[in-house]
């Protein structure tokens, strides 16, 4: 099973470069998870991800957006497949599992306050 690494701190404030680059470049973890920034009353979130999650779903909408890789969502009966620089809504209550079948990076927005591990 892979290990989640979900930083939930707000690592840039507002009107300092962000600078996801860096953090990418340092990154050794094979599914990390690290906010970004604020934006009234949503978050931004970098993902650097590789191998799978598990089904859950959320009681708000998620954003992803490939920047880098492909990232496979699957749905129940479905799965629907991002390219870089594509993006997808995942609405709340839709039960969802985000794949990467090799090191992806993705930006994911959503409300505040949501835990991205889902339920």
């Amino acid at each position: 099973m892979t290990e989640y690494v979900t930083h939930l701190d707000v690592k840039f404030s507002p009107l300092e470069v962000v600078d996801a680059a860096r953090l990418i470049e340092e990154c050794r973890d094979a599914w990390y998870n690290q906010t970004l920034c604020e934006v009234n009353e949503s978050v931004v979130r970098l993902g650097v991800l590789q191998g799978e999650y598990h089904w859950h779903t959320h009681e708000e909408d998620e954003f992803f957006f490939v920047l880098d890789g492909e990232l496979l969502v699957d749905l129940e009966g479905r799965t629907m497949t991002l390219a870089a620089r594509q993006g997808l809504t995942v609405p709340r209550g839709v039960s969802h599992r985000p794949r990467a079948p090799a090191r992806t990076i993705v930006l994911i927005v959503e409300r505040s306050g949501v835990v991205p591990t889902g339920n």
